[in-house]
């Protein structure tokens, strides 16, 4: 058995529980038995909205011992402190993959590293894992023009009211995000054309043309889409994270800073993201097709 642990929480959201949806569906088309294990209630509704219905909930990285037994092949995807479990559980599951955006990452006890450059490390395979229902020439139709904002999963700190000025009066549709506030719709709606429910995200991302967010996730998706896609960075995120949207056609603007909207989806790039979800299942489980 595989076993995908996706980070999730109202405050980091469901990147993580993207990223393991995709590879539990690429390995289940490949024949492998797959489980989906999260953090929360929330995020096991939200991989139910994307495809995986199954999913097991644990409290914490501490708890994927309790599901994978020796010998499983376990796939861990969380900004947690692995410190603690990564040499233990590298000796009981075979192999142990570690998914991050730190390209200062190396293999500390044999476990195959998933990160956005491995500059020809053995143990390491590139990102970043995108569903194939991105990529698929359906995903590329006509779109609409209109701007799509996607701030995350979660807005615990209700930053997106706090920035109100940089919406100004264009128009945009809010996709929501699984961990809002009760009634925080309210408020949003007077910002904002048309409020979309968070189940509606797999559709809008194939849907839309243009699209700003600050998840990168949510970023590299859309773009696979074939979407123009803005990125909101801030201080804390990787250069090396950051490398790989610009790498993939992304543009990136500074997180609420007024940018012109009549410009900032000017230029148009051909470049895609990496290997997708099934073509790193096929190279960590299968023979691989790259």
């Amino acid at each position: 058995m595989i076993y995908y642990y996706a980070f999730s929480s109202h405050k980091f959201g469901l990147d993580c529980v993207r990223r393991g949806v995709a590879m539990v569906g690429a390995l289940k088309k490949q024949g492998q038995e797959a489980q989906l294990i999260v953090n929360d209630f929330r995020a096991g509704l939200a991989a139910k909205d994307l495809g995986v219905a199954d999913a097991v909930t644990i409290e914490t990285i501490l708890d994927v011992d309790a599901v994978a037994k020796r010998g499983d092949a376990v796939i861990l995807d969380t900004p947690e402190d692995t410190n603690s479990r990564m040499e233990r559980y590298a000796a009981e599951f075979s192999p142990l993959v570690y998914v991050t955006d730190r390209c200062d990452y190396r293999s500390l006890f044999g476990e195959i590293v998933l990160k956005p450059f491995c500059d020809n490390e053995e143990l390491c395979i590139q990102t970043p894992i995108i569903d194939s229902r991105y990529t698929q020439e359906g995903a590329k139709d006509k779109k609409e023009e209109r701007i799509l904002f996607f701030y995350g999963d979660a807005d615990y700190d209700k930053n997106i009211l706090s920035h109100a000025d940089f919406f100004g009066d264009k128009g945009m549709d809010l996709l929501m995000g699984h961990y809002f506030f009760v009634k925080y719709e309210n408020d949003l709606s007077k910002l904002f054309h048309h409020l979309i429910e968070p189940e509606e995200y797999a559709a809008m991302l194939s849907a839309r043309s243009r699209i700003i967010t600050a998840s990168k996730q949510c970023a590299l998706e859309a773009r696979a889409a074939g979407a123009n896609v803005a990125y909101m960075q801030n201080s804390s995120e990787s250069e090396c994270a950051l490398r790989q949207l610009v790498d993939c056609g992304i543009t990136l603007i500074e997180n609420f800073k007024k940018v012109d909207f009549n410009t900032l989806f000017e230029a148009e790039s051909e470049k895609k993201p990496y290997k997708g979800a099934e073509n790193i299942a096929r190279a960590l489980f299968g023979k691989p097709n790259l």
